[in-house]
């Protein structure tokens, strides 16, 4: 099992985000200091809607309110430390937390859409070998409203054009079941009609496969697009490259996907990283097809970026194209993932490690 997390990574000594509060957790507070619940939904439009920067700007709100949740609450915006652009119209962004810690956020262009991928920890404690979010191991988890604020900010970015967030990922750095309640509030915050109005089937949540989450989440009742990372199709190779896999052997979360697909009746999405001569022939196509076979689901193949911290190397594409046709031939239904960022630091924490060296020693 995995250790629990201190209180310094759980709560860390940093004022409470405004952006944690659920509307009727705002309403709650509200309470508690004798003002009416009817401004909750007043603060919730001047969030979400008019997206103020400042307190100050709640023009609506009596002055004294104004003061108390200055006094109890954080509002500023995440600094942007770092902008990268992609030719294809991808931009990653590398964020300043209040403590000095730094995240990563990355807006992706597509078709149907501008979709964010967000984080929900500084750092990770997992340790997967050909990740570069798990350089300098975990800090600390999220608050609610530290993800949040990471759509706020694209969001605001996008204001200028006059474009929307249409989807968000939570793809990002760290493991989002590790943090579970900030990613349970995150989501009903970004999916209340009042809130950022993001429909529950444009959500999606990719875990490493924490087990016993899979488990509860399932059992949440939510309409989130729900996406493993997967990797490997025997538990030696898995391991290999995912040591959550030595917690939770292949098997134990295979049948959690089973639970959540008979709980929930939706499909679950396997993310495979191709790893030159790791994962990527014909063989580990049909012991993969194998594997999955009973289970109603989609196959997303990547082409990993490379990590100059790690020592994995690309599959060519000719190997990908087979390990494709293998798995369509077997009836799996998967796709290639379109690659979008290459010409930038565009693998998860990769510019937070080129930037920001001290963190992730």
């Amino acid at each position: 099992m995995l250790k629990p997390l201190t209180d310094k990574q759980t709560k860390p000594n940093i004022k409470p985000s405004i952006f944690s509060l659920e509307l009727h957790e705002l309403e709650a507070w509200l309470t508690d200091i004798r003002e009416p619940k009817f401004r909750g939904k007043q603060i919730f439009e001047w969030l979400y809607k008019k997206r103020v920067s400042s307190f100050e700007e709640m023009t609506n709100l009596p002055t004294g309110l104004r003061e108390k949740l200055e006094k109890d609450f954080y509002i500023k915006p995440l600094k942007e430390v770092v902008r990268q652009e992609s030719a294809d119209g991808t931009i990653k962004f590398l964020f300043e937390l209040q403590d000095g810690y730094s995240i990563e956020t990355v807006l992706m262009r597509h078709e149907y859409g501008n979709s964010i991928c967000v984080t929900t920890q500084v750092g990770c404690r997992l340790g997967c070998t050909f990740c570069a979010s798990t350089l300098g191991g975990l800090k600390r988890n999220l608050q609610a409203g530290e993800i949040v604020a990471q759509v706020l900010q694209v969001q605001r970015a996008l204001d200028v054009t006059e474009e929307r967030v249409s989807s968000v990922v939570v793809m990002g750095i760290g493991e989002p079941f590790d943090n579970y309640e900030g990613l349970m509030s995150f989501l009903k915050i970004i999916n209340h009609d009042l809130g950022l109005n993001i429909g529950a089937r444009h959500i999606t949540i990719s875990t490493s496969g924490v087990v016993p989450y899979i488990y509860k989440f399932a059992d949440e009742g939510m309409q989130i697009n729900f996406a493993i990372s997967l990797h490997a199709p025997n538990t030696e190779t898995r391991s290999r490259l995912m040591p959550v896999n030595r917690m939770y052997p292949l098997n134990e979360l295979m049948d959690s996907i089973r639970y959540y697909i008979k709980k929930t009746g939706r499909r679950v999405t396997f993310e495979y990283g191709l790893f030159g001569k790791v994962n990527d022939t014909v063989e580990h196509a049909n012991e993969l097809a194998d594997l999955i076979k009973d289970i109603k689901c989609h196959v997303n193949l990547i082409p990993v970026n490379y990590v100059p911290e790690r020592d994995y190397v690309r599959t060519p594409k000719t190997q990908i194209f087979k390990f494709l046709e293998t798995l369509t031939s077997r009836g799996i239904n998967a796709t290639i993932r379109r690659e979008q960022g290459h010409d930038i630091d565009a693998a998860c924490g990769q510019l937070r490690a080129k930037e920001r060296k001290e963190e992730t020693r």
